[in-house]
């Protein structure tokens, strides 16, 4: 089980870091085993956690610490075990135990610069992955997780929690949820958010009534508040931004050039309605914008004209 395996590596860095201050060498190894899975990072800092007294470790969790490890070496099970005991006697000695249905709150803001992504492990265990030119603000309080999309999109992976509902806001609406996959991008002109596992409510400022989306379904929210019926979806195309691919399947080149103006400074647009109209099938690199741009003209009636802020537009030819 990764969990485990995760928990288990932890310990023994979390121990080697006590005893000493760690090599050169023995630096960059704990740096690439933070680096090799968000899992890791966040177990890691589970420890640290407790052992500074923090608040928002799940009582669960302590206890699986001290759960005595199946059939596993005889010397890393009592690593384990060893850590795990110091730990929770450390947190029983401040009366962590009498407090954790109350913790105090957690409260961080993330951002991402053009073109880049980035992975966040929550104090729950859940995950965030935000996607270029995106910014949250993250704030745990008792009974509730909540998180405010700013700008752009983040895909969330969250931990089931049914005392700590999860509100993702985004200024036109929120979607709840307890523990599921979904993905929510907030543009000018509306907020869209599509389901990859679970369950989601989405709700619109606008009005009471919200809508249910499961996997493989998605909505929108528009200026004004209002949710859109829900509607089938392709989740791996939507979010298959997190291998750092663009793809288009029968999508309108203004969705195009919305899409692709995510990972440029300057931004794409579309000359006329009518070419915005025009549909493109085809997988690009979202590194490599200029690839797509090359490729266009061979593809559609269009060219590119360069217009004198820099930016490109798309027009008939």
């Amino acid at each position: 089980m990764m969990d485990s395996r995760a928990r288990d590596e932890a310990a023994q860095w979390f121990v080697r870091l006590q005893d000493a201050e760690l090599s050169v060498c023995e630096r960059q190894q704990f740096d690439a085993w933070r680096a090799e899975h968000p899992r890791h990072q966040y177990e890691f800092d589970v420890l640290q956690g407790v052992w500074s007294a923090a608040d928002w470790l799940p009582k669960a969790r302590l206890q699986a610490l001290c759960d005595a490890p199946v059939e596993r070496p005889k010397r890393r099970a009592v690593l384990r075990y060893a850590v795990a005991a110091s730990v929770v006697a450390v947190a029983l000695g401040l009366g962590l135990f009498s407090g954790l249905d109350q913790p105090k709150p957690y409260s961080a803001e993330f951002s991402t610069r053009l073109g880049e992504h980035r992975q966040v492990a929550l104090p729950d265990g859940s995950i965030m992955h935000l996607n270029s030119r995106s910014v949250v603000a993250v704030r745990y309080e008792k009974g509730l997780r909540g998180v405010v999309l700013k700008q752009g999109e983040a895909m969330f992976s969250v931990e089931h929690d049914t005392h700590r509902p999860f509100i993702v806001a985004t200024g036109a609406g929120q979607v709840t949820v307890t523990g599921t996959r979904f993905d929510v991008r907030r543009d000018d002109d509306q907020t869209r958010v599509v389901v990859e596992a679970g369950t989601v409510k989405v709700q619109g400022r606008a009005s009471d009534l919200s809508v249910t989306l499961t996997a493989g379904r998605g909505t929108y929210i528009d200026t004004q508040g209002q949710v859109a019926a829900a509607y089938a979806v392709n989740p791996e195309e939507l979010t298959a931004w997190r291998a750092g691919k663009l793809v288009f399947n029968n999508a309108p080149l203004s969705e195009v050039a919305r899409e692709v103006s995510r990972y440029r400074e300057q931004p794409l647009r579309v000359s006329t309605a009518a070419v915005g109209s025009l549909r493109l099938t085809s997988v690009f690199k979202s590194s490599d914008t200029e690839a797509l741009l090359k490729a266009l003209p061979h593809i559609l009636p269009v060219a590119l004209r360069p217009l004198p802020d820099g930016s490109q537009e798309i027009i008939s030819r």
